[in-house]
């Protein structure tokens, strides 16, 4: 029996590594969502977790517009 070798497109390889980065941000994302230290703008932690999770590069408007940066009083 001789091995079936299947070619992979180009395009296939050329967006692997976007896709790649895009899911490892995504995973940072959930995580820094759910900190316990984290707060929220605009909704809950749930909420941003389900939409970071399920929408493609919504990760970029949690970290511009739903993280709250809030200033350590040490």
């Amino acid at each position: 029996m001789v091995p079936v070798l299947v070619e992979i497109p180009m395009w296939v390889v050329l967006l692997s590594p976007l896709v790649l980065v895009e899911l490892t941000i995504r995973v940072f994302a959930i995580f820094d969502i759910n900190r316990a230290e984290r707060r929220t703008r605009g909704l809950d932690k749930l909420g941003w977790s389900l939409i970071v999770a399920l929408v493609t590069f919504a990760w970029i408007v949690y970290f511009l517009a739903g993280r709250d940066y809030v200033v350590s009083e040490d």
